[in-house]
């Protein structure tokens, strides 16, 4: 059973970085997609990154250039670099593993997430002016 752990969340101020960390351990299968999304009160579930195990990654138009996704495989974990943080960046960030395909994450807070995602608990990024 993959279970993500979320971790490196904090308050900043506007301009400067975080890194978050995911420790996904449990992986067996070779064909799989790393998640990024987030979610703020009262906003849309924003997927910001995916990274499949074939080394695809996507990322949403409007966080490109200021977000990256990577991971390291001998240590299980996913890795989101965060830079210039702007305020409406705060949220809560999730981890989440697929097997074999990416598949739509964003979407309304009320939608489902599917079935076979696996979610991590979240870590929290407060961005201040």
């Amino acid at each position: 059973q993959v279970q993500p752990v979320e971790s490196g969340g904090g308050s900043v101020q506007a301009g400067e970085s975080l890194r978050l960390s995911c420790v996904a351990a449990g992986i067996t299968s070779s064909i799989y997609c790393m998640h990024w999304f987030r979610q703020a009160p009262g906003k849309e579930r924003e997927e910001i990154a995916s990274l499949h195990s074939d080394g695809t990654t996507k990322y949403a138009d409007s966080l490109k250039g200021r977000f990256s996704i990577s991971k390291d495989d001998a240590a299980n974990t996913l890795y989101l670099q965060m830079n210039n943080l702007k305020p409406e960046d705060s949220a809560m960030y999730y981890c989440a593993y697929e097997p074999l395909e990416c598949t739509v994450i964003s979407g309304p807070e009320s939608d489902p997430l599917s079935f076979w995602l696996k979610v991590g608990r979240g870590t929290q990024v407060t961005v201040s002016e």
